[in-house]
């Protein structure tokens, strides 16, 4: 009998790239978990369930969840009550019944985390492991695509100012953490039951070395500008942004400079049998994650 996977957070970025490598496999039925059915990705038998309150309508959730065997659990968007909705999502699949959770948390997750929004991951795994239902931890690593949107275009230049250091980072590119995903969901044997998995790029860099790859890749010149703590606050302030957000934009570079990001790991290719791809290939590939700074 075929198993029904349900993958939430199907039009995203990572869920989109999920559901292509899921779609046809022989003995699983997709559910694509969804806000609006109409932006659900297209995808050969499966089902589209429209849960419009998200992970915030814990009762839609239940429903839209019900009868899956395993659910693939994307973390929601950054949102001041973001750990809320975790822990009513994962209470939502408990009592739907779902047999395996695989939620998609960060490289290092701990209650002591300085990246503060990673903090939240923790207490959600805490939530799943408590819960008694078979799971699996994804801890991504940053996303290799974040490395163009970390840089401003200033005087012909694309430049990143942050309070990283020299730190290091293991961005991984997320049709890496799509292959994995899908390995693991597939993989129904119990081998991977209660691991937390560090899904990381094949190398760390620091921010120059970031920079060194956009200039590369891109043909834009491309620098780093090591900031204060109170610059990188100073020059946030004006988005408009709330304090709780911009605290999560510093406290990631400070993770950075404090060595919690520089884990590499040998997951991708021992779950997906091919290497992980570096941020200059994933750039090169996906051009348009750094059009922006040709604008």
């Amino acid at each position: 009998m075929s198993r029904v996977i349900a993958v939430t957070g199907a039009t995203g970025a990572l869920g989109r790239r999920l559901v292509a490598r899921l779609a046809g496999v022989d003995d699983v039925r997709l559910r694509l978990v969804v806000r609006d059915a109409a932006r659900a990705p297209r995808a050969h038998g499966a089902e589209v369930v429209a849960n419009p309150g998200g992970y915030a309508d814990a009762d839609g959730l239940r429903a839209a969840l019900t009868g899956a065997h395993t659910v693939y659990l994307v973390s929601a968007a950054e949102h001041e009550d973001r750990l809320q909705q975790h822990a009513d999502a994962v209470d939502a699949a408990v009592a739907a019944g779902v047999h395996r959770i695989v939620y998609t948390s960060f490289l290092g997750a701990r209650h002591d985390a300085v990246f503060t929004l990673v903090r939240q991951h923790a207490a959600t795994e805490d939530r799943i492991g408590d819960s008694g239902v078979r799971h699996t931890f994804l801890r991504h690593s940053m996303y290799a695509d974040f490395v163009p949107f970390f840089a401003t275009v200033e005087d012909g230049r694309a430049v990143i100012a942050a309070p990283a250091g020299d730190g290091r980072t293991s961005f991984v590119s997320r049709d890496d953490l799509a292959d994995v995903g899908a390995a693991v969901l597939l993989d129904d044997s119990g081998a991977l039951d209660g691991r937390a998995l560090e899904v990381t790029g094949p190398q760390a860099l620091s921010m120059s070395d970031a920079a060194a790859v956009l200039a590369e890749v891109t043909g834009r010149p491309a620098v780093y500008l090591d900031q204060t703590v109170e610059d990188a606050w100073a020059t946030r302030r004006p988005s408009g942004h709330p304090d709780w957000e911009i605290e999560g934009w510093v406290t990631s570079y400070l993770a950075m400079a404090a060595g919690e990001l520089e884990t590499v790991t040998d997951v991708v290719p021992t779950l997906t049998g091919h290497p992980a791809r570096t941020v200059a290939e994933h750039l090169r590939a996906h051009p348009e994650d750094w059009a922006h700074l040709h604008g």
